[in-house]
C-alpha cells in the first residue's frame, strides 16, 4: 500500500506503508502530548478514567479499604507493590520489590502476568488510550491528609 500526499507548493509524492507507519506513530506521540500539556483534556481524561477504572478495575479494586477483594488503589503512585497490610497479594507481587509509578503501572496494566509472573491478577488493558485514562484517575486519587 502507498498513499500519495498532495500539496499545492510541492510536487505530488507517493510515500510507502513504513513511512506512513512513522508517520501514524509521530502523530500519536503528538496528540499524547498535547493532551498532557492541554488542562481541558486531562479533565475529560480524568471523568473517563474513572469510568474506565470502575468498568475494568472495580470488580477488584477500589479507593476504599477493605471494600473489594483486591486492595484499595488509593496512593497507588509512589507505594511498594504489595505493601497494603491485611490485603490479598501473591508471593510474586509481595516479593516485585516495584514501587509503582505511571510507566510501571501502564506496563502492569497492559500485561500483568509479564511484569509480575505469578501475580494473581487476571485482569489486562491491552488499549493504551484506556490505561493512561485509568492512570491519569489513579494520579489523581492521593490520601487526604488528617487535619
Amino acid at each position: 500500500m502507498s498513499v500519495t500526499l498532495f500539496n499545492d507548493r510541492l510536487p505530488h509524492r507517493t510515500i510507502g506503508p513504513r513511512l506512513l507507519c512513522k508517520m501514524s506513530a509521530w502523530s500519536a506521540a503528538a496528540t499524547a502530548l498535547a493532551a498532557l500539556l492541554n488542562p481541558t483534556t486531562v479533565s475529560a481524561q480524568q471523568a473517563d478514567g474513572e469510568r474506565m477504572f470502575r468498568q475494568r478495575c472495580g470488580a477488584c479494586h477500589s479507593m476504599n479499604p477493605g471494600q473489594k477483594s483486591g486492595p484499595h488503589l488509593t496512593g497507588v503512585i509512589g507505594r511498594t507493590a504489595g505493601s497494603i497490610e491485611g490485603a490479598r497479594y501473591s508471593g510474586a507481587m509481595r516479593a516485585s520489590g516495584i514501587i509503582w509509578d505511571k510507566a510501571t503501572l501502564n506496563t502492569f496494566l497492559a500485561t500483568p502476568r509479564r511484569l509480575i509472573p505469578g501475580t494473581t491478577m487476571t485482569v489486562a488493558v491491552p488499549d493504551a488510550t484506556q490505561r493512561a485514562a485509568i492512570i491519569t484517575y489513579l494520579e489523581g486519587q492521593q490520601p487526604k491528609a488528617n487535619n
